[in-house]
């Protein structure tokens, strides 16, 4: 199948999925009063899903985009506030040139896309990690999509680019440690609360369901302070295959553990946590 074709059969069944997301029942046995307030998706499997296809990696990369919009419109729909996607992270630099390169291609034309369909649909956009190391031309991209979706009110979607969780600490102590030298912080004023303000996700409350594609069990170097207390979730699916039901799935998973933040399963019964960030007040 030549590129012009497989790219217009790909957009007609984007077009064809979101008309049927858009009218797709959601599970009578999700309870939408306990949502979690926040979901952080390692969204792995791009590559492998192409090559079981006999496919170049990249096609992974363009399925996944589908994958992206199919999960933000379900997240829309159910009320999430916050999803943070892994969508590069500072180790990707590594992989070989010409998939780094279409990445960023990738990422550009994406954004320039479906900045409008954001704005529509009242989601916000943000980007955590090291936002100078991209290239010009996502830069410039991602600084119009945050000031065109700057007033919206709805999904606040946090993409994570040129990320790194260990970075993120290790930025967050420079920086406290700045202010301990120049007299403005004393160490013993250091609290989580301190260190918090630090991090790229200071503005967010914490994740309590981190969801992994693909049959990967580990963290990866992702929000690996801010996950202490999220409930995990690892799907087989790879990530161009994973959509709506499947994050139904996830989220009635989710409904079905206790969440105890070190207490007692008696202590939980008689009070509601509210203690760790993020949780419902």
């Amino acid at each position: 199948m030549n590129i012009l074709l497989r790219e217009a059969v790909r957009y007609f069944c984007t077009f064809a999925h979101f008309s049927y997301c858009n009218t797709m029942n959601i599970p009578e046995s999700l309870d939408l009063s306990r949502l979690p307030k926040h979901i952080a998706i390692i969204m792995d499997g791009n590559g492998r899903w192409a090559k079981e296809r006999g496919e170049d990696r990249v096609y992974g990369h363009y399925e996944g985009v589908v994958s992206v919009r199919s999960i933000v419109d379900a997240c829309g729909k159910v009320g999430i506030g916050y999803l943070t996607l892994y969508a590069f992270s500072a180790e990707n630099w590594n992989r070989p040139k010409a998939e780094v390169d279409a990445l960023m291609e990738l990422l550009v034309n994406t954004i320039r896309k479906e900045v409008d369909e954001l704005k529509k649909n009242n989601v916000k956009l943000h980007v955590i990690g090291d936002f100078e190391s991209l290239p010009e031309s996502c830069k410039k991209e991602l600084n119009e999509a945050r000031e065109i979706t700057s007033s919206n009110t709805g999904l606040n979607l946090i993409l994570a680019l040129s990320y790194s969780s260990r970075g993120e600490i290790t930025a967050a102590t420079r920086r406290i440690a700045a202010k301990v030298a120049k007299g403005e912080l004393s160490p013993e004023d250091i609290t989580d609360a301190v260190v918090e303000k630090h991090l790229y996700t200071s503005d967010y409350p914490d994740p309590e369901l981190m969801i992994r594609t693909s049959g990967e069990y580990r963290i990866s170097n992702f929000l690996l302070y801010q996950l202490a207390y999220s409930e995990l979730y690892f799907s087989d699916v790879h990530w161009p295959d994973f959509r709506e039901p499947n994050l139904y799935d996830a989220l009635i998973n989710y409904q079905q553990r206790e969440r105890r933040f070190g207490k007692t399963s008696e202590q939980i019964q008689m009070t509601k946590p509210t203690e760790v960030k993020g949780d419902d007040e």
